[in-house]
């Protein structure tokens, strides 16, 4: 009996030793009482860092004052690029007010050292470079100067590279046989050199409003029709030898925009995109 008395008094002597809590607390946000308010808390601003802008991207347009390669321009500069050209002429013949805002380079595939300078600063290229001729000129034009491109812009380490190739025509292969084996080429060189970042394009017939000289020549009149039907006929592509002539038309405006896109767009996927990629991607609203 006497240890328990014991222990409860020692049990008793602990209590008693704690600090009491006081009912008023300091604590502001504990209080319920109405007549005291919490003080905001003062948060200190944080310090701002200047980030540089990102860099400009600067495309450059291989043939930038023909048929397509002026629309491939035109796209790229409404899109809020840098953009710079190569072709042998150099200065476009153009006097529209969007020719002012390139930069126009004079110099020739086949001498890829006059690639040099155009290539500096050049984020991506697309080449529209082509043409007829002889086999062996064709081969020249189609083929061997776009390698030549393709290789320079490699070990200027460009990002992307766009070449606008061309649809297979069946027979019709043949008869130009150098112009398809030098875009078939150049096109297997571009898939060597870029494996991430190259995209063919393969359009048929592309047609717009081409200039020669002073005259206009309005290729929409009979172009624009031939893709609405064709458009429709894709199962006839199969067809053995003429299967390829049914491939529908492009409007130029298209394939511009597929390859400014092609050109910028880090996920555009790479490889070959053939005309009924182009007429898909060309449809498709930018983000």
């Amino acid at each position: 009996m006497k240890a328990v008395v014991s222990r409860l008094a020692c049990s008793k002597s602990s209590l008693a030793s704690f600090p009491k809590i006081s009912s008023s607390t300091s604590w502001r946000h504990l209080s319920t009482e109405s007549n005291k308010v919490d003080e905001p808390f003062k948060v200190e601003e944080a310090e701002t860092v200047n980030m540089p802008p990102p860099p400009t991207e600067k495309l450059l347009v291989l043939g930038g004052n023909g048929f397509v390669g002026s629309h491939v321009c035109k796209e790229a500069l409404n899109r809020g690029l840098v953009v710079a050209s190569l072709s042998r002429s150099g200065r476009s013949s153009l006097h529209d007010a969007w020719a002012n805002d390139v930069t126009w380079h004079q110099g020739n595939l086949l001498a890829p050292e006059t690639l040099k300078d155009a290539l500096t600063g050049v984020t991506s290229v697309i080449s529209c470079v082509g043409g007829f001729g002889s086999n062996s000129q064709m081969y020249k034009i189609n083929g061997t100067a776009n390698i030549n491109a393709i290789r320079a812009a490699s070990e200027q380490g460009v990002k992307r590279f766009v070449y606008i190739s061309a649809a297979d025509f069946g027979v019709v292969n043949y008869l130009i046989q150098g112009y398809y084996e030098g875009k078939r080429a150049a096109e297997t060189e571009l898939l060597t050199k870029f494996p991430y970042g190259g995209v063919i394009l393969r359009p048929g017939f592309i047609y717009g409003t081409r200039r020669v000289g002073s005259m206009k020549i309005p290729l929409g009149v009979i172009g624009s029709p031939m893709e609405m039907i064709f458009q429709h006929t894709k199962p006839l592509n199969q067809l053995p030898l003429v299967g390829p002539l049914f491939t529908p038309p492009v409007n130029v405006t298209a394939v511009a925009k597929v390859a400014v896109r092609a050109a910028t767009d880090p996920v555009f996927p790479p490889g070959i995109v053939d005309v009924h990629g182009i007429l898909r991607y060309s449809q498709q609203k930018l983000k």
